[in-house]
């Protein structure tokens, strides 16, 4: 009989830290919902040590989101325990996952700390989890750059000390398929009591190796596997998700494995996560890209057409690709909207709702087809917007052959309206620069990259921008059937994410210049 693989989801932590991403809490919480309707076994939703806002976020999704275990990390410090075990403490499942770099190249020149002092670390730290939870999770960062003997050492500790999990990482992507399988080996067959905890591993992508490392700690004997959706993450990313998953779901004769995935929720979830944070999934990407199923040679499309089998070894329905017709046009009223848009596992609140509506009697006036993908679209794009600081109210641009290209913008915020005007050396040049006017946010162009979202020349623009605001990269995405407008709303997000940013640098610069002044609030803590 298969053995059970846990899915351990790191989007909205490691995930997270990909350049540029930045998300709110109302994001955070949506890709939560959604991640629950996948039916992952973990969240991990954040580290909210970091910042009083992914503080707030954390605590917002172990709040509403039942399911999958939610799991906060921590550093092996006690202020980083305090604030995961009160993120997190409203959880149906509550974790912290506490973690401590072992390589002689962290301890030596991060830690600035002996191997002592790193043992005695991760001990108390595992030991003082326990006292908020039961289920508590160590990670050994940098694992596969450590001294092997270490790190049996540390992870023996760790597992006297309560830890109910122990965790692997390939922090910087470094191993290799068969020297990452007997690392793991090795730590199952060295360190006591490892038998009664669950092994995990956390792999990057450096090296394109993630998911192939992961698969084969797998194969000798890890039972949870770290991963993130589209496999986001830091650099090169992390093991993405809907890869292990299928690969598990479709070579079940080889591995022998099996998971808890509902598989018919991954591209959707993929399409959510691609949309709220910016990052587009590559056309040619494993499972969940655009061209996953396409068929372009007329040798393929021949054998495809008479047999499916001869050229896929997966159905496009099992990872929810199901183009099912649409029966909405101009005519079609809130109540058909609201049930189309819940049918495809979209929950939009009444002023939501009614943006989208309006949104959606646009197009319908411009399109003859209303396709699966448009309406995905537009309610993507409420969810990110409708928490936005500044949002746009109004846009008409003009250009022409020996004209000036002129933008006027109305953005209102708060109540209150913001109104410019600006020439370009194009129409987005000059909507872009008339925005940057009214906002009074400074900002210099990194990217700028559109794509269609739907074939024909009457396809919804999904155009994504990349700003430098103040030294930090942010990503802001917009959909519309007029491209002019969708980089405005691309604009105008990326302007909203890199005011939020900076607002949340200073909140961290005032809260370290008050380090130590923060009080326990006693009747939350373990045993008082």
């Amino acid at each position: 009989m298969a053995e059970r693989i846990y899915i351990f989801d790191t989007t909205l932590r490691d995930g997270e830290q990909a350049p540029g991403i930045s998300l709110n809490q109302r994001e955070k919480v949506e890709i939560a919902e959604q991640l629950a309707r996948l039916e992952v076994d973990v969240i991990e939703a954040g580290f909210p040590v970091s910042s009083p806002s992914e503080f707030e976020a954390v605590k917002a999704v172990a709040k509403a989101v039942k399911g999958p275990v939610i799991c906060a990390l921590a550093r092996t410090e006690r202020n980083d325990i305090d604030w995961a075990w009160e993120a997190i403490m409203f959880a149906e499942r509550p974790r912290i996952h506490t973690f401590i770099s072992t390589s002689e190249y962290h301890m030596k020149y991060q830690l600035k700390k002996t191997p002592k002092q790193v043992l005695e670390l991760a001990r108390d730290a595992v030991a003082y989890a326990r006292k908020y939870v039961e289920n508590v999770e160590f990670s050994a960062m940098d694992a596969t750059r450590s001294d092997p003997k270490f790190l049996y050492q540390v992870y023996a500790a760790a597992v006297k000390a309560g830890a109910t999990v122990i965790n692997i990482p390939d922090t910087v992507g470094y191993a290799l398929p068969d020297e990452f399988a007997e690392l793991v080996k090795g730590v199952m067959e060295n360190v006591p009591g490892i038998e009664n905890v669950l092994v995990s591993v956390h792999c990057h992508n450096d090296l394109g190796l993630a998911v192939a490392n992961s698969l084969a700690a797998a194969r000798v004997g890890a039972r949870q596997i770290e991963c993130a959706v589209n496999g986001l993450g830091e650099r090169a990313g992390n093991a993405s998700l809907e890869e292990v998953v299928m690969i598990i779901n479709t070579r079940k004769d080889y591995v022998d494995l099996t998971t808890g995935v509902n598989t018919r929720e991954i591209y959707q979830t993929s399409r959510l996560v691609s949309m709220l944070t910016g990052y587009n999934v590559q056309p040619n990407k494993a499972i969940v890209g655009d061209n996953a199923f396409a068929h372009e040679s007329g040798i393929h499309q021949d054998g495809v057409l008479k047999h499916r089998v001869t050229y896929e070894i997966m159905h496009p329905e099992d990872v929810g690709l199901v183009e099912s017709e649409i029966y909405l046009g101009k005519h079609s009223g809130r109540h058909a909207l609201k049930a189309k848009l819940e049918e495809m596992g979209f929950y939009l609140d009444d002023k939501g709702l009614e943006r989208a509506f309006i949104r959606f009697k646009e197009l319908a006036g411009k399109k003859k087809e209303i396709t699966v993908k448009d309406l995905e679209a537009i309610a993507l794009d409420e969810i990110r917007t409708l928490e936005e600081l500044f949002q746009l109210e109004y846009m008409q641009s003009s250009s022409g052959t020996g004209a000036i290209p002129i933008a006027a913008v109305k953005l209102s915020r708060e109540g209150k309206s913001y109104e410019a005007t600006a020439t370009g050396d194009g129409q987005v040049d000059a909507v872009c620069k008339a925005i940057a006017k009214a906002t009074k946010v400074k900002a210099k162009l990194v990217s700028y990259q559109v794509q269609a979202i739907t074939k024909g020349l009457d396809a919804m623009g999904d155009v994504t921008i990349k700003l430098d605001i103040d030294g930090h990269e942010v990503v802001g995405r917009g959909v519309s059937p007029d491209i002019i407008e969708a980089s405005a709303r691309a604009y105008i997000n990326a302007i909203n994410r890199g005011i939020q940013k900076g607002l949340l640098e200073k909140k961290k610069l005032a809260r370290k210049a008050k380090a130590g002044t923060r009080s326990k609030v006693s009747s939350r803590k373990a045993g008082s």
